[in-house]
């Protein structure tokens, strides 16, 4: 699942890892926007909906930041501001409500590739060789 895979590499930037690669994750943010609303128009499942919205929500949260934040277009700073055991990072990262909801998004949609749901809300050991080809 090309969805999952991209969520997957956005957990990784969500916790601020790589930050001298703001321009290449803006544009990875676009991309996933792009995908996941192009992929919109196939769903059937509330659970791949919940998890392809929170995801969307997050890459576009973010991506808002890097447009409209110093020190320019594609290059701002995301701003972090939840800290959930020490105020200073020591014990966990500083996070944001986007960061959140790729997490989460992420770990959704793993689930439910893992339990075999596809967009349209079979599973995918019920379909026939004939339904896939």
């Amino acid at each position: 699942m090309l969805v999952v895979d991209v969520a997957t590499k956005l957990i990784v930037v969500a916790f601020s890892f790589a930050e001298g690669a703001t321009v290449l994750f803006s544009l990875v943010a676009v991309a996933v926007a792009v995908v996941i609303v192009r992929t919109a128009r196939r769903l059937y499942s509330t659970g791949w909906a919940i998890t392809l919205g929170l995801v969307l929500g997050g890459a576009v949260g973010n991506l808002l930041d890097r447009i409209f934040r110093t020190p320019g277009f594609l290059r701002g700073g995301v701003v972090d501001f939840l800290s959930v055991f020490a105020p200073d990072a020591r014990a966990f990262p500083v996070f944001n409500m986007a960061d959140s909801a790729i997490v989460c998004g992420g770990i959704l949609g793993a689930l439910l590739a893992l339990r075999g749901i596809e967009f349209d809300g079979s599973r995918a050991k019920d379909r026939t060789p004939a339904d896939t080809a």
